[in-house]
C-alpha cells in the first residue's frame, strides 16, 4: 500500500490479531485490555480513562451477516478528478490576507469559469500535535493523574536543497554563509535536512546544529561532466532553445557567422559547412542543459518524496541560481502537483543574491564574441540571466511559497524560506468535461467581488494522459492521507492509543479506532449493507521517522438486524506494533469503499524508559 525511498514500510508482523476469523472477537478482545487508553490528539496533560465501549451482541442463531477483518485488497471507487490550488493573498504592503472564504474566490480553467468544491485554510499552526506523557496499561491511578513532562515532537521539517548542479563556486560559498545564519532561528520543533541536486550531499531531518554545519561544508559546485570550456561556435543554453526548439534563425544565424570566424577565418565559401556545426554545436548544449535540468528534478523528485513522509509541516528551501526549462514543463507542473497533494511549499531562494545581467560576459571567462555577433550574443547572455528566474518563480507560486531574489541579504531571504505562509487557501476544482490528452490548462485565481489584494497561485496544469486505476488511486489517496497531519474529518473516527511495558528495552504500543457505522455510506445488496473500510496505521518517531505500521480491510455485509444493533455503539479496530521506549506521532487514516469518504487523525503517545 505505502511506497516511499529511504525509508522501510509496514511490518505484517507488526500488528496483532490480523487473521481473525470473526471480527466481534477482535472487539471483545479489545475490551479486555487493561488500563486507560489515551485520547488523541494528546492535550497538554494526560487524558482520563475512555469509556469502554460495550462489545456488540454475537450474532444469533440464523444471522449469517458477515463482518471480517484482514489484510486482501478491497474494490474501491475512485473519487472525481481533484485539481488542486494552493493560493496564497497578500495585500499593498506584502502582508498575508486572512480570513477569506470560498466565496472570496473566482477559479477559471481556460477561461472556463469552474465551481469550487473543496476549500481549506491552512496556517503553520494547522498540523500541530501536541504530546504529553502518555501512562502506561498498568501503571496507578496516581500516576496517571500525575503524569509526567512531555516532551516536543517535530512540527515542521525543512529540506534545504542547493542547486549544486547550477551554482558556480561564488554562489556556492555564498549561499553556505548564510545558511548558517539561518540555522539559528530553529526551534525546538523544527528538523532541518540538507540535500543537493547532484545528489553529492545528503544529511538526514535532525535537530542537530553542528551536524547541519559541517555538512554544508560540502556544498561546493558540481557542474556535469562533458561541459566545453571553449568550443566553436559558442552556443548557450537558451541560444540553443532558439536555434532547436523555436527554430529562431537568426540564433542561428549568429551561431553559424561565429563557426565561420573561428574555424574558417570568415571563408564565406565555408558557411554551410559552419552551419552544420552551429547546428550540431546547440543540440549538443541543449542535450546537455536537459540532461543537466533532469537530473536536477530527478533528485527533487527523491527529496519530495522524503519530505512528504514526514508528519508535520513541510517546506522544501530550493537555493539556486536559476535554470531554464525549455521542453520540460510537463515535468515541473508533475512535480507542482505533487507538492501541493502532499502539502509542501516549495520557498526559492535565488543564489546570485542582487546581481546585474552580465552584458560583456564573465570577465574571469571571457567568450569569444566577432564584431558580427557581439551584440547579439550580449542579447542572449542577458535574455539568458533573466529567464533564469522564471523556473524558481513558477515553483514557488505554483505551491504557495516566495521567490527571494534580488537582495543581498540572502539569509534573511532563508530564514523567511524557511517558513511556511502566515495563511494559505487551498482551492480544489473537478474539471468540466476534461479530456484525457495531456494538454495543458492554464489558470487563472481572482478575488470576487472587486477585492484588492496579489493572488500568488499555480499558473496551469497538464490534463492527464491515461485513466487512473481506480484501486491504484485509492491506494494514493491513502498513502497521501497517512504521510500527512492533516485532519479530515468525513468519516467520524476516535482514535485512542496505550501501551504495555514488556521489558526496559521494548513495548507492545496498542491503537484502537472506533468507528461510527451511522456515517458510512453502505450499498444495499442481496438484503445486506455492504462495504468495505481500510483502517492505516503510521507510527513516527520524534524525528518525524516513519517507524512501524499496517492496515486492516474491514468487509462488512451485514443483514438489517445486525446493522441496527452495531449502529448504535459502532465498532472497534484495534492494532498493535512492537516499539522501543520513546516519544511517538501516531497517525491513522479510515477509508470506506463504497463512499470514498476518508477520515484522518493524529495522536501521541511518550513511553517511558
Amino acid at each position: 500500500m505505502f511506497q516511499a525511498s529511504h525509508f522501510s514500510y509496514f511490518r505484517r508482523s507488526g500488528f496483532a490479531s490480523i487473521f481473525l476469523l470473526v471480527f466481534l472477537l477482535a472487539i471483545s478482545l479489545a475490551a479486555q485490555q487493561p488500563g486507560p487508553p489515551s485520547a488523541a490528539p494528546a492535550a497538554s496533560n494526560p487524558a482520563p480513562p475512555a469509556k469502554q465501549e460495550p462489545a456488540p451482541a454475537a450474532p444469533k442463531a440464523g444471522d449469517n451477516s458477515e463482518l471480517s477483518m484482514h489484510d486482501n485488497p478491497a474494490t474501491f471507487k475512485v473519487r472525481v478528478n481533484l485539481v488542486l490550488v494552493r493560493v496564497v493573498v497578500r495585500d499593498s504592503q506584502g502582508r498575508v490576507i486572512p480570513n477569506l472564504r470560498k466565496e472570496d474566490f473566482n477559479l477559471a480553467d481556460n477561461r472556463k469559469p469552474q465551481t469550487i468544491s473543496t476549500f481549506g485554510i491552512e496556517t503553520p499552526g494547522s498540523h500541530a500535535t501536541p504530546i504529553a506523557a502518555s501512562s502506561s496499561a498498568e501503571a496507578s491511578p496516581e500516576a496517571i493523574e500525575k503524569g509526567a513532562p512531555g516532551k516536543v515532537l517535530p512540527q515542521r521539517f525543512v529540506a534545504m536543497m542547493f542547486d549544486d548542479i547550477h551554482l558556480t563556486m561564488q554562489d556556492a560559498v555564498f549561499a553556505r554563509d548564510s545558511a548558517t545564519r539561518f540555522f539559528g532561528a530553529m526551534t525546538p520543533a523544527d528538523r532541518v535536512a540538507i540535500y543537493t541536486t547532484s545528489g553529492q550531499v545528503s544529511e538526514e531531518f535532525t535537530s542537530d546544529q553542528a551536524i547541519l554545519k559541517k555538512t554544508l561544508n560540502g556544498i561546493i559546485s558540481r557542474p556535469p561532466a562533458g561541459a566545453a570550456f571553449h568550443s566553436c561556435p559558442e552556443v548557450n543554453y537558451y541560444q540553443a532553445d532558439l536555434i532547436e526548439n523555436k527554430r529562431d534563425s537568426q540564433a542561428l544565424a549568429v551561431a553559424t557567422e561565429e563557426a565561420l570566424q573561428c574555424a574558417f577565418s570568415g571563408d564565406s565559401r565555408q558557411y554551410t559547412t559552419a552551419q552544420s556545426m552551429a547546428e550540431a554545436e546547440a543540440v549538443r548544449t541543449l542535450t546537455l542543459g536537459d540532461t543537466q535540468t533532469e537530473y536536477a528534478f530527478r533528485h527533487m523528485e527523491d527529496v519530495m518524496r522524503r519530505l512528504a513522509g514526514m508528519p508535520g509541516q513541510r517546506v522544501m528551501m530550493f537555493v539556486s541560481p536559476g535554470f531554464l526549462t525549455t521542453t520540460l514543463q510537463t515535468e515541473m507542473s508533475d512535480m507542482m502537483d505533487r507538492a501541493i497533494r502532499a502539502g509542501i511549499v516549495i520557498n526559492t531562494v535565488d543564489a546570485r543574491g542582487l546581481f546585474a545581467p552580465e552584458v560583456l560576459g564573465d570577465i574571469s571567462d571571457p567568450p569569444v564574441d566577432t564584431i558580427k555577433t557581439t551584440g547579439y550574443k550580449s542579447s542572449y547572455r542577458v535574455q539568458s540571466e533573466l529567464a533564469q528566474g522564471d523556473a524558481l518563480a513558477e515553483l514557488a507560486d505554483g505551491t504557495g511559497g516566495t521567490w527571494f531574489h534580488n537582495r543581498n541579504d540572502v539569509d534573511e531571504g532563508m530564514r523567511q524560506a524557511g517558513a511556511a505562509p502566515a495563511v494559505t487557501y487551498l482551492l480544489g476544482f473537478s474539471p468540466q468535461n476534461l479530456k484525457i490528452d495531456g494538454r495543458y490548462h492554464l489558470l487563472k485565481v481572482t478575488l470576487a467581488n472587486k477585492q484588492k489584494g496579489s493572488i500568488q497561485a499555480r499558473r496551469g496544469y497538464f490534463a492527464p494522459r491515461t485513466l487512473k486505476d481506480p484501486v491504484e488511486s485509492a491506494k494514493q489517496e491513502i498513502q497521501e492521507a497517512i504521510f500527512s497531519q492533516e485532519e479530515i474529518l468525513d468519516l467520524p473516527l476516535e482514535l485512542h492509543t496505550q501501551f504495555f511495558k514488556k521489558d526496559a528495552a521494548e513495548a507492545k504500543l496498542a491503537v484502537l479506532s472506533h468507528l461510527d457505522l451511522k456515517s458510512f455510506r453502505f450499498r444495499k445488496a442481496d438484503g445486506r449493507h455492504v462495504d468495505d473500510v481500510t483502517v492505516a496505521t503510521a507510527i513516527f518517531d520524534e524525528n518525524g521517522n516513519y517507524i512501524t505500521g499496517g492496515e486492516k480491510i474491514v468487509q462488512m455485509k451485514l443483514l438489517d438486524a445486525t446493522y441496527d444493533r452495531l449502529s448504535k455503539p459502532g465498532i472497534t479496530v484495534k492494532s498493535s506494533f512492537d516499539v522501543k521506549p520513546g516519544s511517538y506521532l501516531v497517525r491513522q487514516v479510515v477509508r470506506d469503499a463504497e463512499g470514498t469518504q476518508m477520515a484522518a487523525r493524529n495522536g501521541a503517545v511518550t513511553i517511558p524508559y
